[in-house]
């Protein structure tokens, strides 16, 4: 049996180390496009302040890991899918025959249709290569213009802002990262960047991008509301999509990304997805969705290259999670966290203190959450909402006081 995963980030590397182990005399294949070792995109902002260097982005350290356990690593980009024929067409003008298929191919940054982004002082901070440029442009002093406070943008807003730039956010939505916050939350983290010295303007977005007329190495960015900022360098975080170009015409079913099935199988024979391309089962909804966070991305390579290898295994659905500490802010949501029909909700905040906690009940369940400043309870309320454990008298306790989470954590489970 032959087995080919197309993308060699966390999904690619644990699917293929799973199918070493599960089926070891099978052939394994792994294609990556881009002429690096396998590495984590999240370990890019460590890169980028000098905490690691390039090789501690690299998802295994040991030199030869791959060819060790006998995994033929390929570079390049794959351009065509046959699924009649089993073969799949590189960039390199090679071909690969399979038995059986993992995309894991994840996505690539959009870029918004606005004049300037092709300049050179114009980066994403998305590659490796993107990263050596960011680092060499955002030296100390340097005026950096980020587009973008999604997830994304607030991880990559933390590393410029480390690296003591002059930082403007500019974000075209109300508040910060919108995806992962209520209106408290984003307000509490957008005062808490200015207090680190970072300026933040939402609802506000960049119209172009033009050379300095005075200046080689500044850029002029034009607002919307017709102020300008000078910048040396503009980094975008507007957003991803998944690669899923070189799938058309082949009949693989393509929503927001890649539909699965709890076994990540796609609606085509032998062929599965895995990670950030893939739209899989989702915990907290009867549905499925795009979590393009790694812990979902390992966990969809794993079952999947279980099955590949014909060892069945089902996948439960991934929580709705994300998590950023933003120099020194920790601030989370959980499932649910905007609510649901016919279900309730207690919160409680300290503006002051950077603190805040959100919850959201269905029922006898705690389904979704948000939390600022508050460390200490994350794994109780993932804890929670994971497992659907019923509160009974709790609810009420903590409908008046959700600080009380973690003793309802401890009584329900233990108690």
């Amino acid at each position: 049996m032959k087995h080919v995963i197309v993308g060699a980030g966390p999904a690619g590397v644990v699917a293929a180390e799973t199918l070493r182990r599960a089926a070891p005399d099978d052939e394994v294949v792994l294609i990556g496009e881009e002429n690096e070792p396998p590495y984590s995109r999240m370990a890019i902002p460590y890169f980028l302040i000098d905490r690691i260097g390039e090789d501690g982005t690299y998802l295994r350290k040991t030199d030869g890991h791959y060819d060790a356990l006998g995994i033929k690593h390929i570079r390049a980009r794959a351009e065509k899918l046959s699924p009649d024929d089993h073969v799949l067409s590189l960039d390199n003008g090679e071909t690969v025959s399979y038995d059986r298929l993992l995309i894991a191919t994840g996505s690539h940054p959009v870029k918004p249709p606005i004049p300037g982004l092709d300049l050179p002082a114009v980066h994403h901070c998305w590659t490796l290569e993107d990263a050596r440029s960011i680092h060499r442009l955002a030296r100390p002093g340097s005026h950096v213009v980020l587009m973008g406070a999604g997830f994304i943008g607030c991880i990559i807003l933390e590393a410029l802002a480390l690296r003591d730039v002059q930082l403007t956010v500019v974000e075209a939505e109300p508040r910060m990262v919108p995806r992962m916050m209520d209106e408290t939350a984003g307000g509490m983290l957008t005062r808490w960047c200015e207090s680190k010295g970072v300026t933040v303007r939402t609802g506000t977005r960049v119209s172009a991008v033009e050379p300095h007329a005075d200046a080689d190495d500044t850029l002029t960015v034009d607002l919307d509301n017709g102020d300008t900022i000078h910048a040396h360098l503009v980094v975008v975080a507007t957003g991803v999509a998944p690669n899923v170009g070189f799938l058309e015409g082949t009949g693989i079913e393509i929503d927001q990304g890649i539909l699965v099935d709890d076994m990540l199988r796609t609606t085509v024979d032998d062929i599965y997805a895995a990670g950030d391309v893939a739209q899989g089962p989702d915990f907290s909804i009867e549905g499925r969705s795009v979590h393009a966070i790694q812990p979902t991305a390992t966990d969809h390579g794993r079952v999947a290259a279980l099955n590949m290898a014909g060892r069945e295994s089902r996948y439960n659905g991934s929580l709705s999670m994300n998590t950023l500490d933003t120099l020194g802010l920790v601030t989370a949501s959980f499932g649910a966290w905007q609510g649901v029909e016919g279900g309730e909700t207690a919160s409680q905040v300290d503006e002051a203190g950077y603190r805040y906690m959100r919850l959201e009940f269905k029922d006898d369940h705690l389904v979704g959450a948000i939390c600022a400043g508050r460390t200490d309870h994350i794994g109780v309320l993932r804890g929670l909402i994971q497992s659907e454990i019923a509160l009974g008298p709790w609810k009420e306790r903590l409908k008046n006081d959700p600080s009380l989470i973690a003793e309802a954590y401890i009584d329900c489970t233990q108690g």
